[in-house]
């Protein structure tokens, strides 16, 4: 036979069984416990944060290799700024702001250097997202913007799941 690859987004440390990891496992007999454990092992400094895996099967004996990539520039950013998500309305609605030390830092963990090509990869991210760049805290009506636009989508995703 040969080696199959799996591609996944896992979040850090909290792999299961459960799609997508179990079904795309699962044809190619490997111990799929085996291969969760040790992608959360590998993954449990990225805790809260999607991180793609590549799992590697050799189909003749099932055995496994693992490769962990790094979080996408816009789940570092979150993580950074301790938000579930970016603006729904980028441009019109700030929903943070990053300085340039923790831009640095982005870029040094996603592209291993912080290349000023790099900075501008990550502070694009972050603008595409609403945040900006050391433009200051956020004022009190932007914060209440920012409730009143997460109120509406509960309200919306509440009002979804009772019609579903």
């Amino acid at each position: 036979m040969g080696k199959e690859k799996v591609e996944v987004m896992v979040e850090g440390g909290k792999a299961t069984a459960a799609p997508p990891l179990g079904p795309a496992l699962g044809p190619l007999g490997v111990d799929i416990n085996k291969v969760v454990n040790e992608i959360n092992a590998r993954t449990k400094d990225m805790a809260g944060m999607k991180v793609p895996v590549k799992v590697i099967v050799d189909t003749a004996t099932k055995e496994f290799e693992i490769e962990v990539g790094t979080p996408p520039v816009s789940a570092l950013i979150k993580k950074e700024l301790g938000i579930d998500k970016g603006s729904g309305l980028a441009g019109k609605v700030r929903v943070g702001d990053l300085t340039m030390e923790q831009v640095r830092k982005i870029a040094k963990i996603k592209f291993g250097s912080d290349d000023e090509s790099y900075v501008r990869q990550v502070i694009g991210s972050a603008r595409s997202a609403g945040i900006t760049v050391e433009a200051g805290p956020l004022t009190e009506e932007e914060k209440k913007e920012i409730e009143k636009m997460r109120k509406s989508l509960e309200e919306t995703k509440s009002e979804s799941n009772k019609q579903g």
